[in-house]
């Protein structure tokens, strides 16, 4: 089923809480990106198939922050997470800790809103085979820091995954090497911002049992402690 099939022409401003930090529709800066990104486009014309904008509050004082589009999910429907295994888990979360309302459909147009929390994603295309390449994180990384500079309410942040926690780290001003990636790990910026980690809630993690709901949820009842205190 196509979605977004009346907006497949519309920007990512056009439907980003953060206008100002996104990419243009057809942004040039990562050949394989872009190249990839024209062979979805010829293959599925109704599909968002572009940078896939933040989603969420503009007020957000917890970011979320994932690897890249899923070629079924987010790069199909245009809002990250949605159309793919692994949002059931991440909104379902969202939900249960407030930091969500309504019902998650698995579809943009389910009426789902984000209060107190957005969603960013290290690297705004689709990469082949889910892996994006070292110089195509560090290009995005532009997109990623200019969506931080206009959340100036943001002081948490819960990376999914070791190339999202890099890329959160490099861009809070720490060294990856001095904040390794684990689940549950913890690690404060000069200027007060913390940043959790934890495995991504993909299908293969959830299948072979390397993150449960419980362990995810533990991270984001963490980001509320840290909130309150």
């Amino acid at each position: 089923m196509p979605y977004r099939s009346t907006l497949v022409h519309a920007t990512p401003a056009d439907l980003s809480p953060i206008p100002d930090a996104e990419a243009p529709r057809d942004c040039p800066m990562c050949p394989r990106l872009v190249a990839f990104r024209g062979e979805c486009r010829a293959q599925h014309p109704l599909w968002w198939n572009a940078p896939v904008p933040a989603f969420g509050d503009p007020g957000a004082w917890l970011a979320v922050v994932g690897l890249a589009p899923g070629k079924h999910g987010a790069n199909r429907t245009g809002r990250p997470f949605t159309g793919d295994f692994a949002g059931e888990l991440l909104y379902a979360t969202l939900l249960k800790f407030g930091l969500a309302e309504g019902v998650y459909g698995a579809d943009p147009n389910d009426g789902l809103r984000l209060k107190g929390a957005v969603i960013l994603n290290a690297v705004k295309c689709l990469p082949p085979a889910n892996k994006p390449e070292p110089g195509e994180i560090a290009t995005c990384r532009t997109f990623f820091e200019a969506a931080l500079a206009v959340l100036p309410t943001v002081r948490v942040l819960v990376a999914l995954g070791q190339i999202a926690h890099v890329a959160a780290a490099r861009a809070l001003g720490m060294r990856p090497s001095a904040v390794k990636f684990a689940h549950g790990a913890e690690a404060v910026a000069a200027d007060g911002r913390v940043l959790l980690s934890s495995y991504h809630c993909s299908r293969y993690n959830q299948n072979t049992r390397r993150l449960d709901a419980a362990m995810f949820e533990s991270v984001f009842e963490r980001a509320t402690q840290l909130r309150s205190g």
